[in-house]
């Protein structure tokens, strides 16, 4: 036989082996402790007579929910009051990405800027939104900011958009057509109506997250080598376009790892909703458990909705970071 044939490393001394079996007993750990966790937690439900289910779900909530994207009264039932306060959470969650992206930006690029003053000023921005703990931005944002703009008969124009302590006002497609907000009285005519909270949870989100990915950005952009700025010079490239065409596909891939982390932060963070009385998924399931007392049943599904949301949101970035990252040859 060939000296050169290696010889097989017995079980007891494969350290692969070793690994492979301490993954294993963790698993089985982790699943025993939830067995056991599940039983006890059945065992006390049955001495205190609570039952378990979603028998309860076809039941009249009664109560209203003040904003609300679907059809939905106090005569409804609370699976339609589950379903409103899930359709809240994902439109502040996306909506909240995408303007956030937009925010985190500008704000990226602004601190990379050469104007001194542009420049200092998203510094500071980032540096007072990086330090400030999320609950309390919202909080002052929504008593102290949104609670103080001026009344609706003398909301401010920005351009199309009417913003007043009622909420603000922007265009909309209605029946086909662009419908201009305008004031009526005491209240806005035409257009879409951001509520006062609706309003509040999706501007604090957006502002405390852009400042977040902004850092991402600037350190995703200055992780590019210079050379690539001064060839895009050399090529005739102006500022933007180099910023555009050149740097930014390829900052892409150190950008979209951290980038994930912050999409996931702002889904997740749309659950303080309750604290500016914005009645998201967590909140209306807080009402519910007050009214029905299954605490199990509704924690558990808003949890495995957060974790669905996450997921798939996670699934979308490393998909699109594969279709990015560089393939060295």
């Amino acid at each position: 036989m060939s000296d050169t044939k290696k010889t097989r490393i017995p079980i007891w001394r494969d350290e692969r082996a070793y690994a492979v079996l301490a993954q294993v007993a963790f698993v089985v750990v982790v699943i025993a402790a939830g067995v056991f966790l599940f039983g006890n937690l059945l065992s006390a439900l049955r001495r205190q007579n609570i039952p378990i289910g979603f028998d309860f779900l076809p039941t009249r909530a009664g109560f209203d929910i003040s904003d609300s994207f679907l059809e939905y009264t106090a005569s409804s039932n609370y699976l339609q009051a589950f379903q409103v306060g899930l359709v809240n959470t994902l439109v502040v969650a996306s909506v909240g990405i995408v303007l956030a992206s937009v925010f985190g930006l500008i704000t990226g690029l602004a601190g990379l800027t050469h104007n001194f003053i542009i420049s200092r000023l998203a510094r500071v921005y980032t540096e007072i939104m990086r330090n400030v703990p999320l609950l309390v931005f919202l909080v002052f944002w929504y008593r102290g900011i949104v609670f103080n703009l001026p009344k609706i008969s003398e909301a401010l124009s920005i351009g199309p958009i009417l913003v007043s302590n009622r909420g603000v006002a922007i265009p909309w497609l209605l029946d086909g057509a662009l419908s201009l907000p305008v004031v009526r009285g005491r209240i806005f005519d035409g257009g879409f109506v951001l509520s006062p909270e609706l309003f509040a949870i999706l501007s604090g989100l957006v502002i405390y997250t852009a400042a977040f990915i902004g850092e991402v950005i600037r350190a995703g952009v200055q992780a590019i080598p210079r050379g690539q700025f001064e060839a895009a010079r050399a090529l005739g490239f102006t500022g933007m376009q180099s910023i555009r065409l050149i740097v930014l596909p390829q900052a892409l891939r150190v950008i979209i790892p951290p980038l994930t982390s912050q999409y996931l932060n702002l889904t997740k963070n749309s659950s303080l909703a309750a604290a500016v009385g914005y009645p998201d998924l967590w909140s209306i399931s807080t009402v519910i458990i007050n009214q029905t007392g299954r605490a199990v049943e509704m924690i558990a599904v808003v949890m495995g909705i957060y974790l669905t949301t996450s997921l798939l949101t996670s699934l979308f970035m490393n998909w699109y970071n594969n279709k990015v990252r560089l393939i060295e040859r």
